[in-house]
């Protein structure tokens, strides 16, 4: 099953195209839309598979009936562990099965298509160049989050001080000041990872910091516009908006 049952990659790039689009759906799922997600796991249902898409839309359906299907299927019967443990857990055991699924699509796509040894290995370190699903569902930079970009890129109560010079003991000129400013917090900010589409922080880019769960967005997945952030007191992500108690 494959909503994008038409589109045929064949080439590196469309392969690793192909692999994002996917993967963004599933992170979607897993932490914007984790609520919606939730409710389509009804553990009465028969065995439910997610699905990414190329297109970036994921869903929650019933596996292939052809064998063998026409692309290697998502892990079976998700949704009967959901009452069985804590959200949190569940989340983290889905994405682990996405990180899977979505190397056994790519690489069975590269071997269809005849993909060399060089070939296939560009297509790894493509692959490998981008957090995984499991590391964007946990969080695996909120450390380097807690103490995210600045002010004039960002919008929270949490956004950390640019004064950097009780760190240095040798008087320095302002001009010095401010490049090692710019360069520290290009070290930092570099890490940083979207809750929402799992891409890395660019400067260039308006960000924001939930108040609950403290992972960074960019404003642009969430929707959020540096003019709205500005009169927002406490903001919550579209996951801890629509999170609500469960035993």
């Amino acid at each position: 099953m494959d909503s994008g049952a038409h589109y045929n990659p064949r080439t590196l790039d469309e392969i690793f195209q192909d692999f994002k689009g996917r993967r963004t759906a599933l992170i979607k799922a897993l932490t914007t839309d984790v609520e919606e997600f939730y409710q389509k796991c009804d553990p009465e249902k028969e065995n439910l598979c997610l699905y990414g898409f190329p297109s970036e839309v994921w869903e929650v359906n019933l596996p292939a009936e052809e064998v063998p299907p026409e692309l290697p299927e998502p892990a079976l019967g998700i949704n009967f562990a959901r009452d069985g443990m804590q959200e949190k857990d569940w989340l983290s055991l889905i994405a682990v099965h996405c990180d899977a699924w979505l190397l056994a699509v790519a690489f069975y796509l590269g071997a269809r298509y005849g993909f060399d040894k060089s070939d296939r290995k560009r297509l790894f370190n493509l692959i490998n160049d981008l957090p995984t699903v499991f590391e964007v569902v946990n969080g695996a930079s909120k450390k380097q989050a807690k103490e995210k970009p600045s002010a004039s890129n960002h919008s929270t109560s949490k956004s950390k001080s640019n004064s950097k010079a009780s760190k240095y003991t040798k008087v320095q000129t302002k001009d010095e000041d401010e490049e090692l400013e710019e360069e520290e917090e290009d070290a930092e900010h570099g890490d940083t990872l979207c809750g929402a589409c799992g891409e890395n922080y660019a400067s260039d880019e308006f960000w924001i910091c939930c108040d609950i769960c403290e992972r960074w967005f960019h404003g642009k997945c969430v929707k959020i516009t540096p003019a709205r952030a500005e009169h927002i007191k406490q903001y919550k992500c579209p996951s801890c908006s629509n999170k609500r108690a469960r035993p």
